[in-house]
């Protein structure tokens, strides 16, 4: 039985949650108690039709409101930190790829920084954008021929991947035996998860199909021989979704309840490790 099977039976009612995005349609989410994850259902057969939003910022540069403005400030902090940890490891030929690479500023970070790049990006007009920076993307994975990475790295996309166990098995055949894959996912075992409920913006059904746990992270990965090494905070997702989150809530954009409940969220999580969202640093058993 494949991993996305086993995850969609035995399944309880957790939320209805709205998509704020694109359709304003309400869908499950449901609860696997064995891996401790969360499933958007059903999901919609013409599922690319939710991307197609100027709203959805990950496939644009745009700066046309403060709410654009604060996501690409932070955007180019986490950059550096980023890079940070890809410096970090020993690699053999500092190859990376990026799957998701959105509109390739993390390549070009990782370009600036004497790293190989290579990114794989299914949404066009994000591999366009990409291209008039110099950062040539693909548009599927079956596209790599006979390389290896030392570095693979999922920016909040993994949730995204219809196909889980077609996706680890060729991420992993990808990756170096000693190479590390990057996986950062939204908590929703968080303080701010659980404060906006089915408002919380991470949900963001039905793009995000599946809803992670650190339990159903080390469980899925587990089946697959990889092992968690490393988890890591990425303490501003809570101030940015919070603030997309109180949006949704109440329909306005309230700048110091959402810096509260985000503040909150990290404050709570230095005891619990139960960040908004969370970076995996995962090796082959």
């Amino acid at each position: 039985m494949s991993i996305e099977n086993k995850l969609n039976i035995n399944l309880d009612s957790y939320l209805t949650c709205k998509d704020y995005t694109v359709s304003n349609t309400s869908f499950q989410v449901q609860k696997n108690k064995e891996y401790e994850l969360l499933v958007t259902q059903p999901i919609p057969k013409n599922l690319e039709d939710y991307y197609k939003s100027e709203d959805y910022i990950s496939h644009t540069d745009s700066k046309k409101s403060l709410t654009d403005i604060l996501y690409q400030t932070v955007k180019n902090y986490t950059l550096k930190k980023k890079i940070s940890l890809l410096n970090s490891f020993k690699t053999d030929n500092k190859k990376v790829l990026d799957f998701g690479a959105g509109t390739g500023d993390f390549l070009g970070a990782c370009k600036n920084n004497n790293w190989e790049v290579f990114g794989v990006e299914p949404n066009l007009k994000a591999r366009e954008i990409a291209a008039k920076k110099g950062i040539t993307i693909l548009s599927d994975i079956s596209e790599l021929k006979n390389i290896q990475f030392d570095v693979i790295t999922l920016w909040h996309v993994l949730e995204h991947v219809e196909k889980l166990e077609e996706t680890i098995l060729r991420l992993k055949e990808l990756l170096t035996q000693n190479g590390v894959l990057i996986i950062a996912v939204p908590n929703y075992k968080s303080y701010d998860a659980n404060h906006y409920k089915e408002f919380w913006a991470a949900y963001d059904v039905p793009r995000h199909l599946w809803h992670f746990s650190q339990t159903s992270i080390s469980k899925i990965f587990s089946e697959f021989s990889m092992n968690v090494e490393k988890t890591l905070p990425m303490k501003f997702d809570s101030y940015y979704v919070s603030l997309l989150s109180e949006k949704y809530k109440t329909g306005k954009t309230n700048f110091f309840k959402a810096f509260k409940v985000g503040f909150l969220s990290n404050k709570k999580a230095k005891k619990t490790t139960e960040y908004s969202s969370l970076i995996y640093c995962l090796k082959k058993s």
